[in-house]
């Protein structure tokens, strides 16, 4: 065996013996508490009579040959939709944030992230040739004094760029969106926020968290994701035209890609046509989510992360602990998954679990039963 075959066995054996192991699971018939359907828009887009009329794949990136015009009018409409200039469409909220963090803070400048973003922003700010500096988690005095810091060192430091989630997809809380603005105003900071979790659940007809605070026109540049609440694939970034421009030339994630397939976008188009119809309604999931958290309390001893997103976590220390809660909890048909370190900070390890609007009170009600049956 070659030395670099072995180191790997080494490495997943390590893995393993720290409960750290990751493995792939098909779908299995339980409960869907795991999930970022939360509007349950993948089961409502129904692309079967439609498929046949659209090419299979997109034979190129938009650059070449993957453009159409259908495109280019979608992401004016989500745009519009989104109360924002322009907007470019990606493959991925992966390949959107990394595109975008890479590129636009340049050498000298400076990026100021929550310590708790995406791995995504996380990869995006690494490529980077900005100065990254990480303040604490939602704590607006940590973020302000490094912003006086690097307003006082001006002259060295052409641009400053704030990044974070508006709903934290490890946490399911919120950013303090409107202290966070109002300091980027001060310091002449451009804010960059991903909407990921907050698209669909919060704000007018699903538009996020920085439409239900009035602050489209006080965001550098927005990600909405399709793969979550919209229940598609891809991503857009949100802002001005120039901004669009600039990414067309300079992200290399948008860059060297094939484009999505056309019925790709056309599941993307269906979604937003959910959102903008009359009958449009999340309400019966934040039902849910108040429903969830009524119950939660009801349980001595139960640590439960502030959140009134669909995303709901249960403190459970330790990865193997964590794990064999939620064992338990899918042999009793729930499929409610562990977030364990190092995605989350030692001693902090969860159960994630996601509400959606499909979801029963029943079903709510027997994790609190499975729970309360553990010793």
């Amino acid at each position: 065996m070659k030395q670099i075959e072995q180191q790997i066995l080494t490495t997943l054996e390590q893995r393993k013996a720290q409960s750290l192991f990751r493995s792939l699971r098909t779908k299995e018939n339980l409960v869907d508490f795991c999930s970022n359907d939360y509007l349950g828009f993948s089961k409502r887009i129904l692309l079967n009579s439609e498929i046949n009329d659209f090419p299979s794949g997109a034979t190129g990136s938009r650059l070449l040959a993957g453009n159409t015009q259908f495109i280019e009018d979608l992401e004016q409409e989500i745009a519009d939709f989104h109360g924002a200039e322009a907007g470019l469409i990606f493959n991925s909220g992966y390949d959107a944030n990394v595109g975008l963090l890479a590129c636009i803070p340049q050498k000298n400048d400076v990026l100021l992230t929550d310590e708790l973003i995406h791995a995504s922003m996380i990869d995006g700010a690494r490529l980077s040739y900005a100065t990254r500096y990480k303040f604490r988690h939602n704590d607006i005095e940590d973020l302000e004094k490094k912003l006086q810091i690097e307003n006082n060192a001006q002259h060295t430091t052409p641009n400053s760029f704030v990044a974070l989630e508006s709903v934290y997809s490890m946490d399911g809380d919120k950013a303090h969106l409107l202290e966070i603005s109002n300091l980027c105003e001060k310091y002449g900071a451009n804010l960059i926020v991903d909407e990921a979790h907050a698209t669909g659940v919060f704000g007018k007809n699903g538009k996020g968290l920085v439409n239900e605070l009035g602050l489209e026109k006080k965001v550098f540049a927005r990600v909405v994701t399709f793969g979550k609440a919209l229940g598609c694939h891809g991503a857009i970034v949100l802002g001005s035209n120039g901004l669009r421009d600039y990414l067309i030339n300079f992200a290399r994630s948008f860059i060297y890609t094939t484009a999505a397939p056309q019925h790709t976008h056309e599941s993307v188009r269906q979604a937003y046509q959910l959102l903008t119809s009359p009958d449009f309604s999340n309400e019966r999931l934040h039902q849910l989510i108040r429903f969830f958290k009524k119950q939660a309390l009801q349980i001595s001893g139960l640590e439960l992360i502030e959140s009134s997103s669909a995303i709901q976590c249960i403190i459970i220390s330790g990865n193997e602990r964590c794990r064999l809660v939620a064992s338990e909890l899918q042999k009793n048909g729930l499929d409610i998954r562990p977030i364990v370190s190092p995605t989350v900070p030692k001693g902090k390890e969860r159960l994630r679990i996601c509400l959606h609007a499909f979801n029963t009170e029943e079903e709510i009600l027997k994790i609190f039963e499975v729970l309360k049956e553990l010793p």
